[in-house]
Protein backbone atom coordinates (compact mmCIF):
# COMPACT_ATOMS: atom_id res chain seq x y z
CA UNK A 1 0.00 0.00 0.00
CA UNK A 2 1.34 3.52 -0.79
CA UNK A 3 2.14 5.84 1.64
CA UNK A 4 -0.71 8.56 0.93
CA UNK A 5 -3.14 5.55 0.74
CA UNK A 6 -2.22 4.12 4.04
CA UNK A 7 -2.60 7.86 5.68
CA UNK A 8 -5.51 8.62 3.68
CA UNK A 9 -7.10 5.38 4.80
CA UNK A 10 -6.70 6.09 8.64
CA UNK A 11 -8.10 10.25 7.58
CA UNK A 12 -11.22 8.89 6.14
CA UNK A 13 -11.52 6.06 9.21
CA UNK A 14 -11.44 9.34 11.15
CA UNK A 15 -13.38 11.41 9.19
CA UNK A 16 -16.14 8.43 8.79
CA UNK A 17 -16.22 8.53 12.94
CA UNK A 18 -16.13 12.38 12.55
CA UNK A 19 -19.44 12.59 10.48
CA UNK A 20 -20.94 10.19 13.18
CA UNK A 21 -20.13 12.43 16.06
CA UNK A 22 -21.73 15.53 14.16
CA UNK A 23 -24.89 13.44 13.23
CA UNK A 24 -24.63 12.06 17.55
CA UNK A 25 -24.81 15.95 18.08
CA UNK A 26 -26.94 17.11 16.13
CA UNK A 27 -29.58 14.21 17.11
CA UNK A 28 -29.13 14.92 20.65
CA UNK A 29 -29.55 18.63 20.09
CA UNK A 30 -32.86 17.80 18.31
CA UNK A 31 -33.97 16.04 21.36
CA UNK A 32 -33.36 18.21 24.68
CA UNK A 33 -35.39 21.25 25.49
CA UNK A 34 -32.93 23.01 27.96
CA UNK A 35 -31.20 26.45 25.92
CA UNK A 36 -27.67 26.11 27.41
CA UNK A 37 -27.54 22.16 26.64
CA UNK A 38 -28.32 23.35 23.32
CA UNK A 39 -26.07 25.78 22.36
CA UNK A 40 -23.23 23.05 23.62
CA UNK A 41 -24.26 20.29 21.53
CA UNK A 42 -25.04 22.79 18.23
CA UNK A 43 -21.67 23.74 19.09
CA UNK A 44 -19.79 20.77 19.15
CA UNK A 45 -21.83 19.52 15.72
CA UNK A 46 -20.95 22.52 14.08
CA UNK A 47 -16.90 21.66 15.38
CA UNK A 48 -17.44 18.40 13.83
CA UNK A 49 -18.42 19.94 10.67
CA UNK A 50 -15.39 22.01 10.67
CA UNK A 51 -13.55 19.06 11.29
CA UNK A 52 -14.87 16.85 8.27
CA UNK A 53 -14.40 19.88 6.46
CA UNK A 54 -10.56 19.79 7.14
CA UNK A 55 -9.66 16.25 6.78
CA UNK A 56 -11.58 15.96 3.34
CA UNK A 57 -9.34 18.74 2.24
CA UNK A 58 -6.61 16.74 4.00
CA UNK A 59 -7.36 13.43 2.29
CA UNK A 60 -8.18 15.09 -1.37
CA UNK A 61 -3.84 16.61 -0.85
CA UNK A 62 -2.87 13.25 -0.83
CA UNK A 63 -4.79 12.56 -3.96
CA UNK A 64 -6.85 10.22 -2.54
CA UNK A 65 -11.30 10.66 -1.82
CA UNK A 66 -12.57 11.25 1.02
CA UNK A 67 -15.86 9.77 2.60
CA UNK A 68 -18.90 11.56 1.95
CA UNK A 69 -20.83 10.09 4.68
CA UNK A 70 -20.63 8.40 8.32
CA UNK A 71 -19.42 4.99 8.62
CA UNK A 72 -22.35 2.78 7.05
CA UNK A 73 -20.93 -0.71 8.57
CA UNK A 74 -22.38 -2.06 11.56
CA UNK A 75 -19.16 -1.04 14.33
CA UNK A 76 -20.93 2.34 14.23
CA UNK A 77 -18.78 3.84 17.23
CA UNK A 78 -20.50 2.12 20.44
CA UNK A 79 -20.28 5.79 22.10
CA UNK A 80 -22.86 7.42 19.35
CA UNK A 81 -25.00 4.54 19.50
CA UNK A 82 -25.35 4.80 23.70
CA UNK A 83 -25.53 8.51 22.93
CA UNK A 84 -28.61 7.51 20.84
CA UNK A 85 -30.05 5.50 23.75
CA UNK A 86 -29.49 8.68 26.46
CA UNK A 87 -31.51 10.68 23.80
CA UNK A 88 -34.94 8.86 23.70
CA UNK A 89 -34.84 8.58 27.47
CA UNK A 90 -34.47 12.40 27.31
CA UNK A 91 -32.18 12.44 30.56
CA UNK A 92 -30.09 15.50 30.21
CA UNK A 93 -27.42 14.66 32.84
CA UNK A 94 -27.25 10.53 31.09
CA UNK A 95 -27.04 12.14 27.77
CA UNK A 96 -23.93 14.43 28.30
CA UNK A 97 -22.48 11.38 30.13
CA UNK A 98 -22.49 10.00 26.98
CA UNK A 99 -21.36 12.60 25.15
CA UNK A 100 -18.45 12.89 27.34
CA UNK A 101 -17.97 9.13 26.62
CA UNK A 102 -18.28 9.75 23.00
CA UNK A 103 -15.69 12.45 23.27
CA UNK A 104 -13.27 10.12 24.99
CA UNK A 105 -13.25 7.94 22.68
CA UNK A 106 -12.71 10.06 19.72
CA UNK A 107 -9.38 10.91 21.53
CA UNK A 108 -8.60 7.86 21.35
CA UNK A 109 -8.58 7.83 17.49
CA UNK A 110 -6.83 10.83 17.18
CA UNK A 111 -3.59 10.24 19.79
CA UNK A 112 -3.74 6.53 18.09
CA UNK A 113 -3.31 8.20 14.36
CA UNK A 114 -0.87 10.81 15.89
CA UNK A 115 1.02 8.56 17.96
CA UNK A 116 1.10 5.58 15.47
CA UNK A 117 5.32 5.00 15.40
CA UNK A 118 4.47 2.86 11.89
CA UNK A 119 3.05 5.99 10.18
CA UNK A 120 5.41 9.00 10.13
CA UNK A 121 2.83 11.91 9.45
CA UNK A 122 3.84 15.33 7.63
CA UNK A 123 3.64 18.04 9.63
CA UNK A 124 0.44 20.57 8.38
CA UNK A 125 -1.32 17.13 9.14
CA UNK A 126 -0.01 16.36 12.71
CA UNK A 127 -0.61 20.05 13.18
CA UNK A 128 -3.94 19.62 12.23
CA UNK A 129 -5.12 16.17 13.92
CA UNK A 130 -3.37 17.98 17.31
CA UNK A 131 -5.30 20.51 17.02
CA UNK A 132 -8.64 18.83 16.72
CA UNK A 133 -7.82 16.37 19.38
CA UNK A 134 -6.93 19.49 21.89
CA UNK A 135 -10.31 20.94 20.55
CA UNK A 136 -11.82 17.86 21.72
CA UNK A 137 -9.93 17.94 25.18
CA UNK A 138 -10.71 21.00 26.31
CA UNK A 139 -14.55 20.68 25.75
CA UNK A 140 -13.93 17.13 28.30
CA UNK A 141 -12.55 19.63 31.18
CA UNK A 142 -15.12 18.60 34.16
CA UNK A 143 -16.20 21.89 34.25
CA UNK A 144 -17.58 22.96 30.57
CA UNK A 145 -19.46 19.59 30.44
CA UNK A 146 -20.80 19.96 33.98
CA UNK A 147 -21.68 23.57 32.97
CA UNK A 148 -24.08 22.25 30.44
CA UNK A 149 -25.96 19.68 33.23
CA UNK A 150 -30.15 20.89 32.91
Amino acid sequence: MKYSEKISNRLNNLLEKTYDAEKGFKLAQDKIDNTTTKKFLSDRAEQRAEFAHELKKEILQYGELPENTGSVKGDIHRAWMDLKAAVASNESEKLLQEVERGEKASLEEYNEIINDNDMVLPPSTESMLMRQRDAIKSSLTVANIHEHIA
